[in-house]
């Protein structure tokens, strides 16, 4: 039998070839594990996008003010679900949708505490209009707060009332079920992921 006669380049060639076909497999669980991975965190951001969607049609249904923010705000922030739970100490938390001029550009996380005299529980929407880039890049920056004096204005369905911006934000909060007396939106604390 003849010996095989293997020059340089063809040596190179088949390294290549049982290197790369190595490591496919190798690869591919890799690649099938971040997405896995991904696709379960995604499909819980979907659902606060879509829920966020539908809390904007709720805040524009009967307020044009609230159009025309949406439309001219440099971002805002939709909290579609937050609830607020308590019993002497209480607290808010939710998660919301992030954009900038219209289009998705994060997650955000918002967390409040109380202390004070207070009972009961209630679920509402939140938005938070930034009125210049500055201020969304504030929030985007992540660890923001609102101020102890920061105010929102609650809207009822069917009744329309004027949102302004106040330091560069404008606050708005409608309930999901029943009256809503007031809410207390100073000292909300918020985190923020890209999705960019």
């Amino acid at each position: 039998m003849g010996k095989l006669v293997i020059n340089k380049n063809q040596k190179s060639y088949i390294m290549k070839t049982l290197n790369f076909n190595f490591y496919k497999p190798v690869l591919a669980i890799l690649l099938l594990m971040f997405t896995c991975s991904l696709a379960a965190q995604t499909a819980e951001q979907q659902e606060v996008i879509d829920d966020a969607a539908l809390a904007k049609a709720a805040f524009t249904k009967n307020n044009p003010n609230m159009a025309e923010l949406f439309a001219n705000a440099e971002g805002y922030a939709i909290f579609p679900n937050v609830g607020k739970g308590a019993y002497i100490v209480g607290g808010a938390a939710g998660n919301g949708a992030v954009y900038e001029k219209g289009k998705l550009v994060g997650m955000a996380e918002l967390k409040q505490i109380d202390i004070g005299l207070q009972i009961g529980g209630q679920a509402f929407r939140q938005v938070i209009f930034f009125q210049t880039q500055t201020e969304l890049e504030r929030f985007k920056q992540g660890n923001f707060e609102l101020s102890g004096t920061a105010s929102a204005v609650v809207l009822e369905e069917g009744k329309a009332k004027s949102i302004e911006f106040r330091d560069g934000i404008a606050i708005a909060t409608m309930p999901k079920a029943g009256a809503m007396i007031e809410i207390s939106v100073g000292g909300q604390k918020f985190e923020y992921e890209s999705l960019e």
